[in-house]
């Protein structure tokens, strides 16, 4: 697994960590548990914190060859947003938010809730598929 956006002199992977545990509740929990589902599904990810201001610690962010998802923590839900959700095939109907967007597709996790492992990593290998140099770019036919 590779690193980028790293700062304070900690590696992304620290900062993420350090976000997650902070959490102290299921939340943390969830995002890492799916974290290292993502790091399964892809050994060659990049894991990133993106998008930090002085009122927000940042994004957690996976990549490889471009976003593969963010993971994102709300009062009652976790959100992991495939950048390129709309294209992916889910068989396993594991997107349940942000279904209307033209390019994202979201999983929110629910306290509780449990993820198919199998079919959350086909979704990660997926989207890595895509964003790779020379992929074909995914029909206009419409979703069912």
């Amino acid at each position: 697994m590779k690193e980028s956006g790293a700062s304070e002199g900690k590696s992304a992977s620290e900062l993420i960590s350090k976000r997650f545990a902070e959490l102290g509740d299921w939340r943390g929990a969830t995002l890492s548990r799916m974290r290292t589902l993502i790091r399964e599904a892809d050994p060659d990810v990049v894991e990133e914190l993106k998008w930090v201001k002085s009122s927000n610690p940042g994004t957690p962010v996976w990549s490889h060859d471009g976003i593969i998802c963010t993971g994102e923590s709300y009062k009652s839900v976790v959100k992991l947003t495939f950048s390129k959700g709309a294209s992916l095939e889910d068989p396993a109907r594991l997107f349940n938010s942000s279904l209307d967007g033209n390019a994202r597709r979201a999983i929110d996790i629910h306290e509780g809730e449990e993820v198919d492992e199998a079919a959350f990593k086909a979704l990660v290998r997926e989207a890595v598929a895509l964003n790779s140099p020379g992929a074909s770019k995914p029909s206009k036919k419409a979703k069912s």
